[in-house]
């Protein structure tokens, strides 16, 4: 579990295909408390340690991965959001997230509204019954508050220090972002979903 709350930005230093598709991500973590099998969550999206070294990990990432998220678009030198697994007793200071992107929104518009920047995002079809004003969404790992819902899109509002900290400023209209739903409104709609069971 993941809180959604950047602490440090990675670069792709390795790509390597063949089976799966292995990445290899400079941090700036404490490699030593970062045991093998552990999960950091990398522009959303929960990895599992394979290897380490000094200001190094490695991932493997799998073909369906690849498929559900923007990690298939990703190069040497790209930079990631990077946040490490969630401890019993840490500040949670974003929302339950899991690591496990539904799918990707489109980048619409970026427009500056005062030190803030307001972004219009168009989510996966599946997806947009999932948004809902002033519910929160996980958009490449950060957890925003949803402003704004229309037939097809949402708006957020990235204040400055989450601009400066995160991939965000990387990012223009056009680009994909991974998007992972709040866990209530995923859970809620799969209620709603159930059916009485028939006596035939």
């Amino acid at each position: 579990m993941f809180t959604g709350i950047i602490t440090h930005i990675g670069t792709v230093r390795r790509i390597e295909k063949s089976g799966d598709t292995r990445m290899t991500v400079s941090a700036a973590f404490d490699m030593d408390s970062v045991a093998l099998g552990a999960s950091i969550a990398c522009s959303g999206c929960c990895l599992t340690v394979v290897d380490k070294g000094d200001g190094w990990f490695a991932a493997d990432v799998s073909a369906e991965t690849l498929s559900k998220t923007n990690l298939d678009g990703w190069e040497e030198g790209v930079r990631i959001n990077l946040e490490r697994a969630l401890k019993v007793g840490d500040e949670l200071g974003g929302h339950i997230v899991s690591g496990h992107v539904d799918g990707l929104a489109e980048i619409v518009s970026i427009v500056p509204e005062g030190d803030s920047r307001r972004l219009t995002l168009r989510p996966d079809p599946s997806l947009a019954a999932f948004v809902a004003p002033k519910g929160s969404v996980t958009l490449d790992g950060i957890s925003l508050t949803v402003n704004e819902v229309s037939a097809d899109t949402f708006g957020v509002n990235i204040i400055d220090h989450t601009w400066k900290e995160t991939t965000l400023s990387d990012r223009k209209p056009g680009d994909e972002l991974n998007m992972e739903v709040d866990m209530l409104a995923r859970y809620v709609a799969r209620l709603l979903d159930v059916r009485e069971p028939r006596n035939d």
